[in-house]
């Protein structure tokens, strides 16, 4: 049971320098919509009812309910209440469109402005997670690195997107066996990952200033010897010349595995070497079956057209193992979303490694959770449509 509630009506709030507001009620008071906070008011002055809120989504995801949890057991302490979180899934578990994630129990007053905020917590999270997840199926072999923060909308979204990545990568790993996400780019959200710092070697602003991609390998391994390296090796449209350049500048690390050469050629032109007929002959060369099946505009970019492409990667792999450096892995970045992963598993990239921002939803009204009342003082009752909702 919460706590009590005074049925009194709210005397006016204390001002001053004397005014004490707890950082967690700021947060609601600033964040939450206003009509809830208005029905809060309300309540405190007709009568406090028990209540039990259905949590739902309409599309299907992995359930990610951590930092939801872990939120509201933050506000129950500071308001001295009592919540009953009763989830109906463990975390990683599939749920489909409709079906009820969480039952949320406890005081009308203490619950009823909370409802924007967890939501908020809960839908991007499980959404990713289903991505992320896809990805790591499609693409078992590779690791994956999640490059997300730079894309996400603040350092909250940052979190959930990294929290999703570790819970849809870990699912990933129970159903197919899959290597998954190894690591992410800052050391804020490392530790969903099991590691201590993030992960990642060098942005395209560290080539330009070195003035060439070779010399921004060599400042890179003087500064923290020791370290595994991946070289960005775009920048000058070269991608061949200079990864070569730098396996045979560094032929130790090659030979060790310990030298990776990233693609990230934006879509506005071929990588050095391909052009459309060549890319379709690299690929009748390794998966000749692959490029005779029905394929969209959208995947025949993906496969033979600009940027980081199916053909690119086959290529980058057939002119590092004629040179002789068949142990420098290869990472592949831009786009990669859980689409473009499972085109590339179709024609089987040789792929190491798959950096990726892009497993954030393409269409962000998918991630949107809701919650209804489905009981009030013990008795069911909910807005005609949604009876799906009520326990079975």
């Amino acid at each position: 049971m919460s706590a009590p509630v005074s049925l009194k009506r709210p005397e006016a709030p204390v001002t001053g320098a004397s005014a004490v507001v707890d950082p967690v009620e700021a947060e609601i008071a600033a964040r939450t919509d206003v009509y809830f906070r208005k029905t809060r008011a309300v309540v405190a002055g007709y009568g406090d009812k028990q209540v039990t809120y259905a949590v739902f989504m309409r599309r299907p995801v992995i359930f990610c309910p951590r930092l939801v949890v872990d939120w509201l057991q933050q506000v129950a302490k500071a308001r001295g209440a009592e919540f009953k979180i009763e989830l109906l899934f463990d975390e990683g578990d599939w749920v489909g469109a409709g079906e009820p994630l969480m039952y949320l129990t406890g005081s009308l007053h203490e619950l009823v402005d909370l409802e924007t905020l967890y939501l908020q917590k809960l839908g991007p999270s499980c959404v990713a997670a289903y991505n992320a997840y896809s990805m790591c199926c499609d693409l078992p072999k590779a690791r994956f690195i999640a490059m997300d923060a730079r894309h996400c909308a603040g350092a909250e979204m940052a979190e959930m997107m990294a929290y999703a990545a570790s819970v849809g990568s870990r699912a990933a790993q129970r159903d197919v066996g899959a290597v998954g996400f190894v690591g992410n780019a800052t050391d804020a959200t490392a530790h969903y990952f099991g590691n201590e710092k993030g992960m990642g070697t060098m942005p395209h602003a560290l080539v330009g200033y070195a003035g060439s991609t070779l010399r921004a390998a060599e400042m890179y391994i003087e500064s923290f010897e020791g370290d595994p390296v991946t070289v960005l090796v775009d920048y000058f449209g070269q991608e061949v010349t200079d990864s070569l350049a730098v396996c045979r500048r560094f032929p130790e690390l090659a030979a060790a595995g310990n030298l990776a050469i990233r693609l990230d050629t934006h879509g506005g032109r071929f990588m050095e070497g391909l052009d459309p007929a060549e890319s379709y002959a690299v690929l009748e060369r390794h998966v000749p079956n692959a490029i005779r099946q029905y394929r969209s505009e959208q995947e025949l970019r993906w496969l033979v057209g600009t940027g980081v492409t199916g053909a690119a990667i086959w290529h980058m792999r057939e002119k590092l193992d004629a040179a002789g450096f068949p142990h420098v892995k290869i990472v592949a970045s831009s786009g990669f979303t859980p689409a473009k992963c499972k085109v590339m598993a179709s024609v089987q990239a040789p792929i190491d490694i798959v950096g990726t921002g892009s497993y954030l939803p393409d269409l962000w009204t998918e991630t949107y959770a809701t919650a209804d009342i489905i009981q009030y003082d013990g008795l069911p009752s909910v807005k005609v449509g949604r009876e799906f909702l009520f326990r079975r």
